[in-house]
């Protein structure tokens, strides 16, 4: 199974289904009983979105999309673990999605209990604990830049999880060194609706 387009074309159908989104205009396709029966057997998402498990950030609906339209993992604070590689893998070795989305958002809850954690030294108990320590790293960078705004954190946090996500998959990155996948960070922001890309130089 092949898709046929390339990672900036499938940014752009993010990008237009986010617009449609924000303006009010979303077309809500590819949701009807017709495309239902055509999945049956088959799928050929053109993204995949490593997102935030916020309720706020429902991948399809702020990027207007359908059934199989996008691969969608999602954990608290897009934090990665095996299971996230594994399916991300899965995305790219099987599926040959030509692009991964990153999807951070402003007023994280797990980025905001990070810096709380950092601030203050006192660490949640149990796995939240081991959520704010994978994210420890990112909000460690940023107050080192002096950004102490936990959405400036979020920002930072998104990038290194993309560059972590490169460091630890060699299917991933041999996909994104050959140009067949790419792989971006992108932030979200709950009031206006808007998905923004933050990394440079990928697409």
């Amino acid at each position: 199974m092949t898709n046929l387009i390339s990672p900036s074309e499938a940014w752009q159908r993010l990008r237009e289904g986010n617009e449609r989104f924000v303006s009010g205009a979303a077309l809500h396709p590819n949701q009807g009983a017709s495309r239902r029966s055509e999945l049956v057997n088959t799928q050929n998402p053109f993204a995949v979105i490593f997102g935030c498990s916020d309720s706020r950030l429902a991948a399809e609906i702020i990027f207007d999309l359908g059934l199989g339209d996008a691969f969608v993992v999602r954990t608290a604070g897009h934090v990665l673990d095996d299971a996230v590689l594994g399916s991300l893998e899965y995305s790219v070795s099987v599926l040959n999605v030509p692009l991964i989305v990153v999807l951070g958002h402003d007023s994280c809850g797990a980025v905001t209990a990070t810096k709380d954690a950092v601030e203050t030294g006192q660490m949640p108990p149990r796995f939240i604990r081991d959520l704010v320590e994978r994210i420890t790293p990112s909000v460690l960078t940023s107050l080192r830049e002096d950004k102490t705004d936990v959405n400036d954190m979020v920002v930072e946090h998104a990038k290194q999880t993309v560059d972590r996500l490169l460091e630890s998959s060699q299917v991933i990155s041999a996909a994104a060194n050959n140009s067949s996948t790419a792989v971006i960070a992108v932030a979200y922001r709950l009031e206006e609706g808007r998905a923004q890309l933050v990394t440079a130089g990928v697409l």
